[in-house]
């Protein structure tokens, strides 16, 4: 974890001029009084990033000053939350939480959990997808099997190490008893990009990520792991319609490092929500196919603590944690 202490250190030297800023903030009222910066834990390009861009633009208006997104990426999102976490808790700082705050942990991956968060607002939920290349023999999951149990271990791109991406494509593999090479990248659109140069053979991401490549006719998705057929994909179906039972997914919301002063938290909520809420935003996530699912902190806490102990279960019969 060299990459967070670096941001330990950097938040450190930072901590005089953070701590003089806040404390001149609070005399004169206002807040926030500079940029405000949001960490994304992903490669740009993502559907994590441009979720998060898309929802700090929107916010700038109601806050007053702009919304500036910081890629931090690693370990499979760990060096991203942990500079959030250690940073001046002042309100000027927060984070994209994912999915891998709740899987990462439970790997023994990262040293802290959900729980070291001030978690303001869940954003969206999307299922897993299972792509392949668009000259690929197999047109279903069926076959994508069939093929995977006729050949040699085929490469499955995914977006790190514990990471929820291979915990999907682990869970396919599982259940559909064959076996397969995960090869972690730091986000899905590095994990994309090597399936399009070939250096992999499947790849599986949310269909808001696949979006682009599958319009492109590039990328064909084979099937979803929802309880139903993902929005703006009416032809792609579901595992479960191909007699495999899998239901997984990825979620994403905003957080702040904890101890953030109530003000300047109420602020960023009302802000954040607002945004989320826009017309751009709806308009954003239909054209990508992201599905919002909108949640305040003490809901999207709850959710949390129950992945938890799902996906704990689930890692244990994978054999990914004792």
């Amino acid at each position: 974890m060299r990459d967070a202490a670096a941001w330990a250190f950097v938040a450190a030297g930072a901590g005089g001029l953070g701590v003089r800023r806040w404390r001149r903030s609070r005399r004169t009222g206002r807040f926030p009084e500079r940029a405000v910066t949001m960490i994304c834990p992903y490669a740009p390009g993502g559907g994590t990033d441009l979720l998060l861009r898309h929802v700090a633009h929107a916010a700038e208006p109601t806050l007053g000053k702009p919304v500036v997104v910081n890629n931090l990426t690693g370990g499979g999102g760990a060096v991203g939350f942990s500079a959030a976490r250690m940073a001046r808790p002042d309100g000027h700082t927060g984070v994209m939480l994912t999915f891998e705050v709740v899987s990462l942990p439970l790997r023994g991956l990262a040293p802290f959990d959900h729980e070291a968060f001030d978690v303001l607002l869940q954003l969206n939920g999307d299922p897993a997808a299972l792509a392949v290349r668009a000259d690929h023999p197999a047109r279903t999951a069926a076959e994508w099997v069939a093929a995977c149990r006729a050949g040699p271990p085929p490469g499955i791109g995914n977006s790190g190490t514990g990471a929820v991406w291979h915990l999907a494509a682990a869970l396919l593999a599982h259940r559909a008893g064959v076996e397969v090479r995960h090869v972690p990248y730091n986000g899905s659109t590095p994990a994309l990009t090597a399936l399009l140069g070939g250096h992999v053979d499947a790849a599986v991401a949310s269909p808001a990520e696949l979006m682009t490549h599958v319009k492109a006719g590039s990328l064909r998705m084979l099937a979803v792991m929802s309880e139903s057929r993902a929005a703006g994909f009416p032809e792609t179906p579901t595992f479960r319609e191909g007699g495999m039972d899998l239901l997984f997914g990825t979620w994403r919301g905003l957080a702040l490092p904890a101890g953030v002063p109530a003000g300047a938290r109420a602020v960023l909520l009302a802000a954040f929500e607002r945004a989320a809420r826009s017309e751009a935003v709806a308009e954003f996530a239909g054209r990508t196919g992201l599905n919002l699912v909108i949640r305040p902190g003490e809901e999207f806490r709850e959710m949390m603590r129950r992945q938890t102990v799902e996906v704990g279960a689930i890692m244990r019969t994978l054999g990914m944690i004792p």
